[in-house]
């Protein structure tokens, strides 16, 4: 195949078949790759720390070679991926976006990254995320900001936002990510493409030097279409003994259908039962539109068989709110601690982190057990609303994509935000919850055709049945949802 740009343009599905079938060698993938990533990475600052083009086509012969054989690694065989700036990958520095760590070469793989590179992914790189992960906005003094896919005057959101503009501007086929926040969601939404927070446990984290509560965060798989984002998981999930309280078994996605003729066969829509909880009643501030453009994608589900119900979430917002500040202080703080200890840290980390630092070391074990005991009461009340719903709807933000030069909003509307982090609330229930959420390219903004999506809440390690809602969403939505940038 001598079309590089046609290379670029399949999804990681149909680029494995074509691999598989000897259409096209993985030495033309990684050259197609490589090629879009030297003309558009420059703008979009996606991929951070390339690996030598001389190495990576070394590995794309060995690849091939192997094909040749009849061997074959697994459905990422040849096909390039950059591991989200979290995660661990041997010859390539952990940074977190932070010039404490420019330097912080890992002695091993992370096991996410173990488990896409034994599917047969070769790593090419990394890809940008804000410093240390806080916040939802992709920019750092390391390597500067990612701007979004749509509009590189506005962010991609974050801290998966090398990851979503990655996929979106053809990059790469396929993308890992990371959730504490909506980190999986909201860049997700606002590049148009679908990201998915696992349930708690399912695609085990590290290992890192916490494995019994530092369990909010959670990597997961970000993709153009479901079944590339049900595949990953698949590859991403499963128990693993270095992380004790992960899941058994991994994510069968092979029976899921992806065309419109076969939608009868999915049970994804027809009767499901959908809480639509807005903007919790007035509570969560919200930018004009979002809730338009998010009820507009649920009614492309009514008109298929499903039912929306708009409702209360029924439980004091303001005591999650305040759990989830304690929840976040006591986890990030001594991350902070830690980088805290390396010479010029302090002048080196972002305010941000800082004043997570500050606040949990005012923290008593006490705080702590009360949060814990709100998050607890959270989780008994959602099964009680899951009864009543399959699935509970929310925007995956509060504001459209804003100012690039901009740390975060200040307001929405009238309403001041109190914290950094304040404006992506909506996404703390499906995180306390330990419940997989899963975002859906939902419209654009009238005028300035930014990105918008909608996130699905599923029940308690409900993930497969969710991939089924999103598939079955996918088929009614087909051909809008292969709108793509500039």
């Amino acid at each position: 195949m001598s079309d590089l740009t046609e290379i670029t343009d399949f999804n990681a599905s149909e680029l494995s078949e074509r691999i598989h079938q000897r259409q096209v060698s993985c030495t033309e993938v990684m050259q197609a790759y490589l090629k879009r990533i030297e003309r558009l990475n420059p703008r979009f600052n996606a991929i951070v720390n390339l690996a030598s083009t001389d190495s990576l086509l070394a590995q794309a012969r060995q690849c091939d070679a192997e094909l040749a054989k009849g061997q074959s690694r697994g459905w990422l065989h040849g096909i390039p991926q950059a591991i989200k700036d979290t995660g661990h990958a041997m010859g390539f520095p952990t940074t977190f976006g932070s010039t404490v760590l420019q330097a912080a070469l890992p002695t091993k793989d992370s096991i996410m990254t173990e488990r896409m590179k034994a599917a047969g992914a070769i790593v090419i790189g990394k890809t940008n995320m804000p410093e240390l992960g806080l916040g939802s906005h992709t920019f750092n003094t390391l390597f500067g900001a990612t701007p979004n896919a749509w509009d590189t005057a506005v962010s991609a959101g974050g801290s998966s936002g090398g990851a979503a503009v990655a996929l979106a501007q053809r990059l790469l086929p396929v993308a890992d990510g990371s959730d504490f926040m909506g980190s999986l969601r909201n860049p997700a939404g606002w590049n148009h493409i679908f990201g998915m927070r696992p349930s708690q446990g399912r695609v085990p984290f590290g290992p890192g030097v916490d494995v019994w509560v530092d369990q909010l965060g959670t990597e997961g798989p970000m993709a153009r279409s479901v079944r590339d984002l049900a595949r990953l998981l698949s590859t991403q999930s499963g128990h693993d003994a270095r992380q004790p309280l992960s899941i058994n078994g991994s994510v069968d996605a092979s029976g899921l259908t992806y065309t419109t003729d076969a939608l009868r066969g999915l049970p994804g829509l027809p009767g499901l039962r959908i809480g639509w909880l807005g903007d919790l009643n007035g509570h969560l501030a919200m930018e004009d539109g979002i809730l338009d453009v998010c009820q507009d994608a649920l009614q492309h589900m009514a008109g298929q068989g499903a039912h929306v119900d708009a409702i209360g979430l029924a439980f004091d917002a303001q005591a999650l709110w305040d759990c989830w500040l304690v929840w976040r202080r006591a986890l990030v703080g001594p991350k902070v601690a830690a980088l805290l200890q390396i010479p010029g840290a302090q002048d080196q980390l972002k305010p941000e982190a800082l004043w997570e630092h500050e606040n949990s070391v005012k923290l008593s074990y006490m705080d702590f057990m009360q949060a814990s005991q709100t998050r607890s009461a959270f989780y008994q009340h959602l099964l009680g609303l899951f009864g009543q719903y399959d699935v509970l709807a929310l925007p995956v933000a509060q504001t459209w994509p804003f100012a690039l030069q901009e740390r975060w909003p200040q307001h929405i509307g009238a309403r001041a935000m109190d914290t950094y982090h304040r404006w992506m609330e909506c996404t703390i229930y499906a995180t306390l919850a330990g419940l997989p959420a899963i975002s859906l390219p939902a419209g654009f903004h009238p005028t300035h055709g930014w990105p918008m999506g909608v996130q699905l809440i599923g029940k308690p390690q409900g993930d497969l049945a969710l991939l089924q809602v999103a598939a079955a969403y996918e088929a009614v939505r087909g051909d809008w949802l292969q709108k793509r940038p500039a």
